[in-house]
């Protein structure tokens, strides 16, 4: 089955709900590692570099007070915990998710698939639990080279353009697709699965492919 989902680091139900579909897709016999995650940004025009947190920024955007927007955020805290995830969203840095994108993009050319799931994980876990800067270059190259990818080679990477058309151009292809937040799954380019649905909804729905998967087989022979 492909299943594909647009992604963006920085958004902590994209962390959630793929954390869901793996683990849907684990127990229907899929193999997680084959999620295929397409690029997607929240705030495209987000800064590089920036003095606030995400509790003072969020909370100054939508017009409420810190107490309120800690309050949003520990409820995100707990859907997080219930699928073994720590999400502090308050002290995360809301930076410009590019470099990390195009770094997703380029590993997926280095790396194996279950190596490149691994350092998607670490690349949230920098951002909402380690609380330092997505944007920076020498935070992205130290996830990098955890991984076995020379400093140098990532460092001439990130100070090129390279992969920054085709993050691009997954955004494009969502927003010709009406797909305009995320995450958004789609299941063999047919079905979409919008937000973090819970666990349940994605493995019912991952069954229901499945079976029209193993009916066609049989139409067929």
């Amino acid at each position: 089955m492909n299943i594909t989902y647009w992604s963006d680091i920085a958004c902590p139900f994209c962390y959630i709900g793929a954390t869901r579909m793996k683990r849907a897709m684990k127990a229907v016999g899929l193999n997680p590692n084959d999620l295929k995650m397409r690029a997607f940004q929240l705030k495209p025009y987000a800064p590089q570099e920036t003095t606030e947190n995400m509790l003072t920024q969020f909370a100054t955007s939508h017009h409420m007070s810190k107490e309120d927007a800690q309050s949003q955020f520990d409820y995100i805290a707990s859907m997080g915990e219930k699928e073994g995830l720590h999400i502090d969203m308050a002290g995360a840095i809301p930076t410009n998710t590019m470099l990390a994108h195009r770094l997703i993009k380029w590993a997926e050319t280095q790396l194996s698939k279950d190596k490149l799931q691994e350092l998607i994980s670490a690349l949230y876990q920098l951002y909402f639990e380690r609380h330092v800067s997505i944007a920076s270059k020498d935070e992205l190259i130290r996830v990098a080279s955890a991984f076995g990818l020379p400093a140098a080679s990532t460092l001439n990477f990130l100070d090129s353009n390279q992969f920054e058309a085709e993050v691009k151009a997954d955004m494009n292809l969502a927003y010709q697709s009406g797909v305009s937040g995320a995450p958004f799954f789609v299941l063999n380019q047919k079905y979409g699965i919008s937000g973090a649905q819970p666990y349940e909804y994605m493995e019912a729905a991952l069954k229901q492919v499945l079976a029209e998967e193993r009916k066609k087989s049989n139409d067929e022979n």
